[in-house]
Formats: structure tokens, C-alpha cells, sequence
């Protein structure tokens, strides 16, 4: 307990450390960033207000410790004071320039992670339609945070040697007249609130008595529970003699009940277990995961203490199969994951490099730029489906209530915004059917029916259909067919594992994350809707999806 006063004392201390360091920072940063952009402003009137007056001939022999950049109404660089603006590339999507185009000003900033600075732009449109723009490279928030980096560390080394004295000082004048209490004499303790505890120690001290008489009873009760449990349970004392052994420990240690030993030293099992059971004998706590054929126990053993000695041991062996499976699961899926991740960031990493080594004209520029967009957006197309993931393995959180859903609706919209993409591929779209409800979440049925149409579409032939029907027998139905590549059907139990691609290759190609199939699997359990597959390669596949029936009062509102 003194500890835990302690801790909680000196816990308390760090957070607020933490709280005001934090804040502190914050308010620094958002101080730090705005009067960055008001001289910016500044700087940028005047330049404006030269070019206006002026024109071009503003800019010869100007001197600026701020970058200076001239840009035409098309984008095009007509002046910049720190690179050749011939070699510049269009700045009409720069936020900046866009901004000021469209509104008369526009600002924005860079930060570059592997220098530490960062960029603040600001731009002012001309009466010309023309625009001027001014930067400066700032020290960032990271490189303020290690210039004072050694005074807050000292303040807070010395807070927290403070705050540890004072907690330790407090939690021996709390528990100080609490190992001095007898319990005997509960007037004479020195908090009132013990009081009440202490007359009921010495009330269950008079019943101790009758609660031994009842202990045989319970005993035999114990054993019959225990000798009957999948779990396996040993009790042994410190010469190894077995006290209790129950049927599933006897199973795990390759024994019948017929056959069982009466010492732990003769047991004849396998040498892992017999090395955990004399260690824990020894005075040595230990644990194992045996694997004894398909399933995985996980046995801990711990000695019994008595006066300082080993006196005994017991051993608990836990059937853990599916926690060792999921664990594989989990493993497996953290390394698809770490790949997933890793490939599209080493393209970005490569290109990005090529660029800073000046290797690159400009027409490899764009392209590397237009690559390094690609790859981020498939990163963040990544993420976003792992967020929804998350979100529905969470039972949900986060999103919005459940309201009254027509499914007629809502696919027909989805279709509408996916005609595009079909067209680009030859395929055709058709909605059939009637108005369905259902009582779900707008987002989440929305991204379930969308990943099913928009993998129909992807995984079509040029010339393909995909058609949508909506029905409403007893309890809504939707049903998404294509006339697509179809799946082999030793594949189609997998297609809704996350990351799992039946054709890696065709999917990479067409920019597919992998969780779509997975996001509908969990979407549906999320509404009690079943899924059914039923797919055949080169002829195409179907997927239903069927909600369970609703009352009746909710299905005609």
C-alpha cells in the first residue's frame, strides 16, 4: 500500500508536468507560426505593392532575406530569387497560389522531417491577376523543443525528486499508525474508518471455527468439480508426493488414472513438464506451453512457501489453443501489415531521394512527383481501411447512431458514382429490385455495398455487367453478380481474410488495399447479415448478402 500512495503521488506529479510541458509547447508553437505569417503578410504587401507600381523592373537588385517568387496567372514562374525560374515547374496547384488566385491571399507551410524546418508561404494576387508569393525556412517546433530541451529536463528532474520526497514522506505518515494498529483493540485505532474493518476481522474470526468444520465437505466438492475441469490441476508436497492430480493433468502428462504415480520424482512424463515440476519443488516458479497434439496448454508451476522453505508445489495447466492460434493470426497479420506498409513507403523513399540528389530533369520530376502522389494515396486508402477495421472490431465505436436505411437507395447512388470507373472498363451497371430497409449504420452499409460493387467492377472483363438486385423477402437482400475472372473455389473460404488477394498481381495493379472483401465481412456481422459466395472462374461471381427480418411495424415506417 505504501507503495502504491507513492506511485499514485508521483504519477500525479508527471502528468502535470507532462499537462504544462505540453502546453506550453502548444502555445508556443501556435505564437511561434503566426507571427511568422505576419511579417510574411508584410513582406508580401510590399512586394506586391513594388510589382504594381513598377512591374518587373522591381525585382532587379533586390535584396531579401526572404525567398521572393513571381507567378503568373497561368502558374507559370516568371521570377524567383533562389532558383532559375525556366526550371521551375508549374505552381498552379500549390495551396498557396491557388488560394491566393481564388481569394485574393493564400498561405500554407512545409515541414521537412529529415532537416527539422520548416517552410511558411504566403501569397498576395496583383491587380494583374498576377501573383507574388514569400517564404522563409524556419527553425521548427522540434528544433525548439531541443534548444530547451536541458532547462525543462532540469526542472523537471528537480520536480519529480520533490514530488518522490514528499510521496514518500506522506505514505509513512499515512501507514504508520496502520502497522501500528492492534487488532484486538479496534477503539484505539487511529483512523475512524478502520473501525468497522476490524470488528469485522474479529467477526470472521469467531466463524473461522465453523467455516473448518464445513472445509472437508467443501474439499470433496473441489474435487469432484476440479477431476471433471479441461483444465488440469497438481498439488504436491515437498517431497513430491502427489496430493491431487486431476484426470486432464494426468491426460497432459501421458498417464490413466489406473497408472498414476504417487510422486512427482517417478512421474514418467514428457521432460519439459517433469523439469517444470521439480524446479517449482526446488522453489522455482516456471511456465510452459506443451503442445500435445492439436492442443496447446500452457502449464504454470509455482511452489507453496512456508517459513522461508519450499513446503509444496502446484501446477495449473490451461488449455490456450485458440489464444496460440490467434497470437499466429496475429502475427501473420502484423507482418502483411508491415508489408503492405513498407512497399509503397520504399517507392516514396526512392523517389524522394532521386529528387534531392538533383539526378532528376524536370520532366522525371513530375513524373517521380506524380508517383510519390500515387503511392501516398495508396497508403492513406491503406489506413483508412485498417481505421474501419479497427472501428468494427470495436464493436463500432465511433460511429454515428443507427437510423432507417433504404438499400434500394443507397445502391443505386453507390452505382451512380461508380459509372465512371466502369465506363473506363467497358462495364455495364444494372439495379434491380424493390425498397428494402434496414436498421444500421449510414457509413458502414454504404462502404460495404461500395467495396462489393467496386470489386465487381475491377475484377470484370472488358465488355462485363455487374448487376445489383434489392429484394425484400422476410428481411432485406442484396445481391451483387458480375460477370467478372470468378475465384477458384479452393480460394473463395480465404477471399475474405484481410489482405488476402487471389490474384496479387491483377489487384496490385488496380490499386486494391485487400480489406475490401474483409470490411464487408465484418460490416455484415456488425448488422447480423449473413454472406454467401458463390463463384466460378471465368464465368463470375455473386455475392449475397442477407439481413435478418425486422418487425414489422419498422419495415412499413
Amino acid at each position: 500500500m505504501s507503495w502504491r500512495i507513492f506511485r499514485s503521488s508521483v504519477l500525479l506529479a508527471v502528468v502535470i508536468l507532462l499537462l504544462s510541458v505540453l502546453t506550453f509547447y502548444g502555445i508556443l508553437h501556435e505564437y511561434y507560426e503566426n507571427e511568422f505569417f505576419s511579417e510574411l503578410e508584410i513582406g508580401a504587401a510590399y512586394v506586391r505593392a513594388g510589382v504594381e507600381s513598377v512591374g518587373a523592373s522591381y525585382f532587379e537588385g533586390l535584396e531579401s532575406q526572404d525567398r521572393v517568387t513571381w507567378v503568373a496567372a497561368d502558374g507559370t514562374v516568371l521570377y524567383d530569387s533562389a532558383a532559375d525560374p525556366a526550371v521551375m515547374e508549374n505552381h498552379l496547384d500549390r495551396e498557396e497560389i491557388a488560394g491566393a488566385l481564388e481569394q485574393g491571399f493564400g498561405r500554407s507551410t512545409h515541414v521537412s522531417r529529415t532537416l527539422l524546418q520548416k517552410t511558411l508561404y504566403y501569397a498576395l494576387r496583383c491587380t494583374d491577376g498576377t501573383v507574388v508569393r514569400v517564404a522563409r525556412v524556419s527553425s521548427s517546433v522540434s528544433m525548439l523543443i531541443l534548444g530547451t530541451l536541458p532547462p525543462i529536463c532540469f526542472v523537471a528532474a528537480a520536480a519529480l525528486l520533490i514530488a518522490g520526497l514528499l510521496s514518500f514522506r506522506l505514505s509513512r505518515r499515512i501507514l504508520e499508525p496502520i502497522r501500528n494498529l492492534d487488532p484486538e483493540t479496534p477503539a484505539d485505532a487511529a483512523y475512524e474508518e478502520l473501525r468497522p474493518l476490524i470488528r469485522r476481522m474479529q467477526q470472521q474470526k469467531r466463524t473461522i471455527r465453523r467455516q473448518m468444520e464445513e472445509l472437508e465437505q467443501k474439499n470433496r466438492d473441489f474435487s469432484a468439480l476440479v477431476d471433471n475441469m479441461r483444465e488440469g490441476v497438481l498439488l504436491a508436497d515437498r517431497r513430491g508426493a502427489i496430493l491431487f492430480c486431476s484426470r486432464s493433468f494426468l491426460a497432459l502428462a501421458g498417464q490413466e488414472a489406473s497408472e498414476a504415480t504417487e510422486n512427482v520424482f517417478r512421474m514418467p512424463c514428457r521432460p519439459e513438464l517433469k523439469s517444470l515440476l521439480e524446479g517449482a519443488l526446488a522453489g522455482r516458479d516456471g511456465e510452459e506451453i506443451l503442445e500435445v497434439g492439436k492442443q496447446h496448454y500452457r502449464v504454470t508451476v509455482s511452489p507453496i512457501w512456508e517459513n522461508g522453505h519450499a513446503a509444496g508445489m502446484v501446477a495449473i495447466a490451461l488449455d490456450v489453443t485458440e489464444q496460440v492460434q490467434r497470437e499466429l493470426l496475429r502475427q501473420e497479420f502484423s507482418a502483411v501489415v508491415s508489408h503492405e506498409l513498407k512497399t509503397p513507403l520504399t517507392s516514396i523513399s526512392g523517389f524522394a531521394e532521386l529528387m534531392a540528389s538533383g539526378m532528376a530533369d524536370s520532366e522525371k520530376m513530375k513524373e517521380f512527383s506524380g508517383d510519390i502522389y500515387r503511392e501516398s494515396r495508396r497508403l492513406i486508402a491503406l489506413t483508412d481501411d485498417l481505421l474501419r477495421l479497427s472501428r468494427l472490431d470495436a464493436g463500432g465505436s465511433g460511429f454515428e447512431e443507427q437510423e432507417r436505411v433504404e438499400l434500394y437507395a443507397l445502391a443505386e447512388d453507390i452505382l451512380e458514382n461508380l459509372r465512371p470507373a466502369a465506363a473506363a472498363m467497358g462495364v455495364s451497371l444494372q439495379l434491380e429490385g424493390e425498397r428494402a430497409w434496414v436498421t444500421g449504420i449510414w457509413q458502414v452499409l454504404n462502404e460495404m455495398l461500395y467495396n462489393l460493387c467496386d470489386n465487381a467492377i475491377k475484377y470484370n472483363r472488358p465488355g462485363g455487367s455487374v448487376t445489383v438486385r434489392v429484394e425484400a423477402p422476410g428481411g432485406a437482400l442484396v445481391r451483387v453478380s458480375d460477370t467478372g475472372i470468378g475465384i477458384p473455389r479452393e480460394e473463395q473460404h480465404r477471399v475474405f481474410e484481410r489482405f488476402y488477394r487471389v490474384d496479387k498481381s491483377h489487384s496490385r495493379q488496380l490499386g486494391g488495399t485487400g480489406l475490401g472483401l474483409s470490411i464487408v465481412k465484418h460490416a455484415a456481422q456488425y448488422h447480423g447479415a449473413k454472406l454467401n459466395l458463390e463463384s466460378e472462374p471465368g464465368v463470375g461471381t455473386e455475392i449475397t448478402v442477407q439481413f435478418p427480418a425486422e418487425d414489422k411495424e419498422k419495415e412499413e415506417w
